[in-house]
């Protein structure tokens, strides 16, 4: 089932148009005061809604004037979309008033489950790819679609295991969420290179099957490498570091294939000097700008 979103009013005086395809970086409050007097290139801001369920303080003051000049894309890490119970309708109901309050140019969120029977594990776990699994999940985005009025980005997941319960390959099982629930997609290029040399799968196969069309933003990040006493390599989605060079080659492919598309530099944790955040941003404009930067707008994403 495709589903019809009412864009909604401008808010705080912006127009919340589709975000052009720009690279963006994470808001960080320690990035404040660089954000508006250092000169930069940035495009687009990206908040993790968790950090923002307040009602005011000093969160809010940065983020109220971030929106006042620059576009804002809205990460979710909590609603946990492929858990078995019900979703969190407070949850829910937050990440609404967020939405209303700011009205972000994009909203996504992850492949993964969090809470169960009212745990929250504050982590994004994987899932089976079954029919069970497919029909829970379609039915919680067509939920948070319908309660937000609006299209949500489904971002693939960093993987470290396989379920023996899986029928079904992650890129069609993500190309059928699509079809039935008229949902976009996130491409985190970095968790495709990270489950690739995990489980020893070629990560431009698992993109040429990648329903590339759906895509209305990318995440690029960096990752950590970790020795198991076995003396096997293990990636880890550690966000700590510089994007590595078989990522952006990764980006450089699927930039190929879609042209531009709003591009996030994520690193959350060991985060560096603003002007280092910067130059990462900086590189990925780069490269959208040798695949026609700024031409292409992410329209899909909006479902325009």
């Amino acid at each position: 089932m495709t589903l019809a979103f009412d864009a909604g009013p401008a808010v705080r005086g912006r127009q919340s148009d589709p975000i052009p395809a720009s690279a963006g970086v994470g808001l960080k409050p320690q990035h404040g005061r660089e954000i508006f007097e250092t000169p930069h290139d940035i495009g687009f801001f990206e908040f993790h809604a968790e950090n923002y369920m307040c009602a005011g303080g000093p969160p809010h003051r940065l983020l109220s004037a971030v929106r006042e000049r620059f576009a804002l894309s809205m990460h979710g890490v909590g609603l946990s979309i492929g858990g078995e119970g019900p979703l969190d309708r407070e949850h829910l109901q937050r990440l609404a008033d967020l939405n209303d309050r700011y009205r972000p140019e994009l909203f996504s969120e992850h492949l993964a489950w969090s809470s169960h029977g009212g745990t929250f594990f504050n982590d994004l776990l994987p899932l089976p790819y079954n029919a069970a699994t497919l029909q829970r999940v379609a039915a919680h985005i067509d939920e948070v679609q319908a309660f937000l009025n609006r299209r949500m980005l489904l971002e693939n997941p960093s993987s470290y295991v396989t379920f023996s319960q899986s029928t079904w390959a992650e890129t069609d099982f993500l190309a059928e969420l699509v079809r039935r629930t008229g949902c976009g997609l996130l491409l985190d290029v970095n968790n495709v290179h990270v489950s690739a040399a995990n489980q020893g799968f070629d990560a431009l196969s698992y993109l040429e099957a990648f329903p590339l069309d759906a895509v209305g933003e990318i995440h690029l990040a960096g990752h950590a490498t970790e020795t198991e006493a076995d003396g096997s390599r293990v990636l880890i989605d550690a966000h700590d570091r510089a994007v590595a060079d078989p990522v952006w080659a990764l980006y450089g492919a699927v930039l190929d294939r879609t042209g531009p598309v709003p591009t996030l530099i994520e690193w959350d944790n060991d985060v560096p000097a603003f002007p280092v955040l910067a130059a990462e941003a900086a590189r990925a404009a780069a490269v959208l700008e040798a695949h026609g930067g700024g031409v292409v707008t992410a329209q899909r994403a909006a479902g325009v």
